[in-house]
């Protein structure tokens, strides 16, 4: 449910609609805005007395909100959220670009990666110091040694660093190091991580899950900002279905869909979503054409040599063209790619 608080509303009269609210049982979030506030109501309201709430002074009127996910939803907020990552805007009209090794190996490696993919325009740097694999016997990543190197390359190159966490009691640790807090596939419905990950000020990048809805992926997003952080990144990474020509099957469906039906920004990964490398262009292209806010890509200075996930990882000079190509689809959608 939201509360609608009149124009002229004063912050004694917000306070109290928040505190009824809140003394019968439920959460509150509100949106500041420049004309009214909206407090948005969340939890068991079955016994929220609404006629009193609609009667106290300063509000306006209250509304049901009809999706299951409602804090994510257009219905509770309709502008866009934009913030700030270290400098990088998120969610605005420019596109944002994340590149980087789908894992830390060395100090060498994370830091000519690094230099390389700012060169070419990327304005975030990923890489993974623990990594989830389909095999127990694949390489797992190198811990908290990787996020220090992760920090020093965004030390050296000042880039905000995005890299995963795989575990609720991992959130502290990889909280320390990062800029982005990335949940991955795997992970998209560990509801005690999302939890943990709501309850920092960290960005959230998070991916959809391989058999996941558009659905799931909001009630996913609601788990954390549930637990007051808005912060949210939306990512469509492919969904696995019965064609077996690319490692996924991306759903550039997704992107339209969610961007109306939610004020998150939507991410789309183009090296998850087909898993080769030279299809990886062409679908980075459509993704912003279908107006995603941003993407993350995989790049490693030598494919051939990457421990993990290396058929799907451009070099420097395949991410540079890209970049190039993804400028050229962003003007044409009256957007822009933020130049270092």
């Amino acid at each position: 449910m939201m509360i609608i608080m009149k124009t002229e509303a004063t912050e004694n009269e917000l306070n109290d609609v928040i505190s009824s609210a809140e003394a019968q049982g439920v959460r509150t979030h509100v949106i500041y805005g420049a004309e009214r506030n909206v407090v948005g109501v969340v939890g068991d309201i079955r016994g929220l007395d609404r006629e009193a709430i609609a009667m106290m002074p300063g509000v306006d009127h209250t509304m049901p909100i009809s999706r299951p996910y409602k804090l994510a939803s257009r219905e509770f907020q309709k502008d866009n959220t934009v913030f700030n990552v270290n400098g990088v805007k998120v969610g605005s009209d420019e596109i944002l670009i994340i590149a980087g090794p789908c894992s830390v190996e060395s100090r060498a490696q994370l830091l000519e990666a690094a230099y390389a993919v700012k060169e070419a325009g990327a304005h975030a740097l990923r890489g993974g110091a623990f990594k989830p694999r389909s095999s127990p016997y694949a390489f797992q990543g190198m811990g908290e040694a990787g996020l220090e190197l992760l920090a020093e390359a965004r030390e050296l190159t000042g880039m905000p660093i995005v890299t995963e966490v795989m575990a609720p009691d991992q959130v502290e640790l990889v909280a320390k190091y990062a800029d982005v807090l990335q949940i991955g596939a795997r992970n998209m419905q560990n509801f005690n991580l999302l939890h943990a990950v709501g309850k920092t000020d960290k960005a959230v990048l998070l991916k959809r899950g391989m058999a996941a809805t558009a659905e799931d992926l909001l009630m996913a997003a609601e788990y954390v900002i549930s637990n007051g952080n808005r912060r949210i990144m939306l990512c469509e990474r492919g969904i696995r279905t019965f064609e077996t020509a690319t490692r996924n099957t991306t759903d550039i469906n997704a992107i339209p869909v969610l961007k109306a039906q939610t004020h998150l920004p939507v991410f789309l990964d183009p090296s998850h979503s087909t898993g080769k490398t030279e299809y990886v262009t062409a679908i980075a292209r459509a993704a912003i054409a279908a107006g995603a806010d941003g993407l993350i890509v995989e790049v490693h200075p030598h494919p051939e040599q990457a421990v993990s996930d290396g058929a799907q990882s451009y070099k420097p000079e395949q991410f540079a063209d890209m970049v190039k190509q993804v400028h050229a689809i962003a003007e044409a959608m009256g957007r822009k790619v933020p130049q270092h």
